[in-house]
């Protein structure tokens, strides 16, 4: 992203209300530090603009022919990763946008001084690193997932659940892209500095976090770590051995052999 303080932030609006793109337009004008890259009236042409002018900031509506804007970060996720305020004119998407810790909301017809607290908001977050922005954008994804089916009530309760429960997603960056790793796929995890080791099948992707934040943030009926440096999907396990001084084997679909500690034992064993 732009650094807010030594170049101009750029800005896409995105919205299937002409008025909507005026107004939002219009109060972006008056902020000397922006610069608007481009306009997109529906979710393909907001796919199509975020991955090829990767703005820094998109103000996004929410309820728009053909995806909605959660769909859009669905499909822009592994390209870039904008800082999004969302802009929408139903509160129950905005309370579940915002408790999932989307970085503003704004609801139709907004303040101007509304506005300007979005923006300034908006360029504390342009500060932040680019970790956090991942595991905002990896929540606000498990929100929509939670609440698709129901979208339209989910609310504020909704939102405050789906951001509290197990992570379905890990967004990796993968040089200039990023890949979404969902929790479905892991196989294992295994502690790699200050990174972790995403294990897949077949290929394995690096995490900066630590053990303790996966196990936070894993399902615990699913994942449990059977060491200080490994974690394991237990619907992959395909067998767990006796070994030496009250330790255990454990063995992967695939062969994958791991050693499981006596400290651990209970948790897979309870």
């Amino acid at each position: 992203m732009s650094d807010a303080a030594g170049s101009a932030i750029r800005a896409l609006i995105v919205d299937d209300e002409p008025l909507a793109r005026e107004m939002v337009r219009a109060r972006l004008e008056s902020e000397p530090d922006v610069e608007i890259v481009g306009e997109a009236e529906d979710g393909p042409a907001a796919v199509a603009a975020i991955t090829a002018l990767r703005p820094d900031i998109v103000f996004l509506d929410i309820q728009m022919p053909e995806m909605d804007g959660f769909e859009v970060l669905e499909r822009t996720a592994a390209h870039h990763l904008p800082i999004i305020v969302f802009v929408t004119a139903y509160d129950e998407y905005a309370l579940r946008a915002f408790d999932v810790h989307a970085l503003d909301y704004l609801l139709k017809p907004f303040t101007a001084e509304r506005f300007a607290r979005a923006m300034r908001r908006a360029r504390h977050e342009a500060m932040r690193s680019d970790a956090a922005v991942r595991r905002a954008l990896a929540r606000l994804l498990d929100s929509r997932d939670a609440g698709s089916a129901d979208a339209a009530d989910c609310g504020r309760t909704a939102g405050a659940n789906a951001a509290s429960g197990p992570a379905r997603r890990f967004v990796v960056k993968r040089r200039d892209s990023y890949l979404l790793v969902k929790a479905d796929d892991l196989v294992w995890i295994e502690a790699a500095g200050d990174y972790v080791r995403l294990h897949c099948d077949g290929e394995s992707h690096l995490l900066r976090a630590t053990m303790a934040d996966m196990e936070a943030r894993l399902d615990a009926a699913r994942f449990r770590r059977i060491h200080r440096s490994a974690i394991v999907n237990l619907d992959r396990v395909a067998e767990i051995r006796p070994a030496d001084g009250g330790a255990y084997t454990v063995v992967l679909e695939g062969g994958t052999t791991l050693r499981m500690s006596r400290g651990y034992r209970d948790n897979l064993f309870e």
